[in-house]
């Protein structure tokens, strides 16, 4: 790195680590129901959503109804975003006249949008109107980034709470978090991106003039959108000239900020924060990557704040880092390095492919490693495009079941699912029942907690399998061999740990693609979510239990450096083999000389 790459980075996480406190103690006092600074404006708001919506704020509900109201929530504005693919056509603010949604696109893109996942089978520009990008896309935004922060409230409330049942109520915990937190930040961040030169407005697209006629290759497609090929398996393409260019508009700025600040990444362009208009220049890409981590990095200091320890919350944020530091090492030194073959023709070696030159390399890196270290899965790069190692790093953040500040809320209980496997196996180990923040950790915790952190990784493997047996599936990938099995990898880690990302090569706008990754979404998100509500209401049922001299002291670091370990682990034990056939064969075929 240059001294500007050095001195960008250090003051993005000096600023970070600055608002982690503040934040989380925000958030704290918001779901405790305590008066904030936006109380005055925002109770009467709630209390009218409360009356509206026949809400009884201090009703308590126990693990099974706040799953039940939680899924129930989802599944119906889940029907309601499918219903507005499927009436695309009709619906208003379609000055392009874009059609509906076939039902198994509609279907793939309803649940990826409803799961915080974002996985876009569709280029955004050319598919979906204003309606649905607002009303559609931008609401569910704010309501599955709502999802995963109360479930994670509800797990803290599960160590913090005593002899009791409730987890409190999921639709005072949704709305409060929707008005206080995603609401104020979103039109904060909107207006900024604007200010910075993303658009905002309902106009037509617009056609201009090239100043340069231009000429280029184009692949022919069939019927169904598949690339034609020739009697030896190459694509067949036929030239095109180019006299005019079609600029998209819409309302960006307002579905761009939530997207980030929410982890959820589905762009509103097909280049998604690649694209000028979604993030315009340096400034806006360092920001988006800022808020991206906030929520996330933040939840660990409410963690510790609800639970009475803060050192606690800073010990799982310092795991985090950790690994996301690490991660940044790996991708920018490999992709500085380049690909040799290239460096032997004498050609600069640093890796550019794919890149957006006004970010750089370091602006590349951050931006790569922080949006799979969460469920975001927005991209200013082409992962396609980086070297076998450096795509390796995203796919591997992905695998670790994003536990790298992970997705709002989702991040958080995952990690807990961790700390409570690594106190478990460290209980063992010294002959000490196993105890965590003051709760023991019995068979069944350990039960939910292998479900938190196994079924993506299932759900992966299982899904990649079929996907390389099913004809129709292995034709949909470009590119054969190692890399062709990375992309395949890549595309059902993302939709099972609901990132949404794409490693591209792979045309996935198929019904094999759309119907399996639904269920891989579906299961990906809410498997984990019953199984985080069913450990905190059995945790919230226990009686507190006093540090004793042989309580395992987890806000230290032995103990940080024991649960990345116990992380790093899992990963390696579940994905080791499926990532030695894919970037790391890639890899040495590369330094072989082909």
């Amino acid at each position: 790195m240059n001294v500007y790459e050095w001195l960008q980075t250090i003051l993005f996480f000096v600023l970070l680590l600055a608002l982690v406190k503040p934040m989380g103690t925000f958030m704290a006092k918001v779901f405790q129901g305590e008066r904030t600074f936006l109380s005055p404006v925002l109770i009467p708001c709630e209390n009218l959503v409360y009356r509206i919506c026949g809400v009884d704020k201090d009703e308590e509900m126990g693990w099974q109804r706040y799953a039940v109201g939680l899924l129930l929530f989802n599944l119906a504005s889940g029907i309601a975003l499918f219903l507005i693919l499927l009436l695309q056509g009709i619906l208003p603010l379609n000055p392009q006249k874009f059609p509906a949604f076939s039902w198994h696109l509609a279907l793939n893109t309803a649940i990826s949008f409803m799961t915080n996942t974002n996985w876009q089978a569709y280029s955004g520009e050319s598919a979906a109107s204003y309606f649905t990008q607002m009303v559609g896309f931008a609401v569910h935004n704010f309501l599955s980034a709502a999802t995963g922060i109360v479930v994670a409230i509800a797990a803290i409330r599960g160590f913090v709470r005593r002899r009791t049942a409730d987890l409190g109520n999921v639709y005072v915990d949704l709305t409060r978090c929707t008005l206080y937190i995603l609401l104020p930040l979103s039109i904060i961040f909107a207006v900024f991106l604007v200010s910075q030169g993303s658009i905002q407005n309902f106009s037509a697209y617009k056609t201009v003039p090239l100043v340069q006629e231009t000429n280029y290759d184009k692949p022919k497609l069939d019927d169904k959108g598949n690339a034609i090929k020739d009697a030896k398996g190459n694509p067949v393409t036929e030239n095109v000239k180019v006299k005019e260019v079609t600029i998209p508009m819409g309302p960006v700025a307002s579905q761009e900020a939530i997207k980030e600040l929410g982890t959820n990444g589905g762009g509103f362009f097909n280049a998604n924060s690649a694209h000028p208009y979604e993030n315009p220049s340096p400034l806006t890409n360092v920001v988006e990557v800022f808020l991206i981590l906030l929520i996330g990095g933040s939840l660990t200091y409410t963690f510790g704040y609800q639970a009475g320890n803060p050192r606690q919350g800073w010990a799982i944020l310092a795991v985090m880092l950790a690994i996301l530091w690490v991660a940044i090492a790996v991708n920018y030194g490999a992709e500085s390095g380049g690909n040799p073959l290239v460096a032997k023709l004498g050609v600069q070696s640093v890796n550019l492919e794919g890149k957006e030159t006004r970010f750089g390399l370091a602006g590349t890196s951050l931006f790569t490693t922080a949006t799979t270290g969460t469920s975001c899965g927005a991209v200013n790069a082409m992962h396609d495009s980086m070297t076998p190692l450096g795509g390796m790093v995203p796919l591997a953040l992905i695998l670790l079941s994003e536990v790298v500040f992970g997705g709002v809320g989702t991040g958080l209980y995952t990690m807990v699912a961790f700390v409570v496997i690594a106190v478990f196996v460290a209980g063992l180990m010294i002959g000490r029942t196993p105890e965590f923040l003051g709760k023991k950790i019995e068979v069944r915790e350990m039960w939910m907690s292998i479900v938190i952190v196994l079924t993506s990784g299932i759900l992966v493997l299982i899904f990649s399998a079929l996907a390389l047996l099913v004809p129709s599936a292995v034709a949909s990938m470009a590119n054969p061999g190692a890399h062709g099995l990375s992309e395949v990898l890549y595309a059902f880690a993302s939709m099972s740990n609901n990132n949404g990302s794409a490693f591209a090569g792979l045309n996935a706008n198929t019904v094999f693609y759309n119907v399996s990754g639904s269920l891989a979404m579906f299961l990906g998100r809410f498997a984990p979510i019953l199984a985080s509500l069913a450990m905190a209401g059995s945790l919230a049922q226990k009686k507190y239990v006093p540090p004793s001299l042989g309580t395992l002291p987890t806000d230290k670091v032995p103990f940080a450096l024991w649960l990345t370990l116990v992380i790093l682990i899992v990963g390696a034990l579940t994905f080791f083999p499926a990532l030695s056939l894919g970037p790391i064969v890639e890899h040495l075929i590369m330094l072989g000389g082909k």
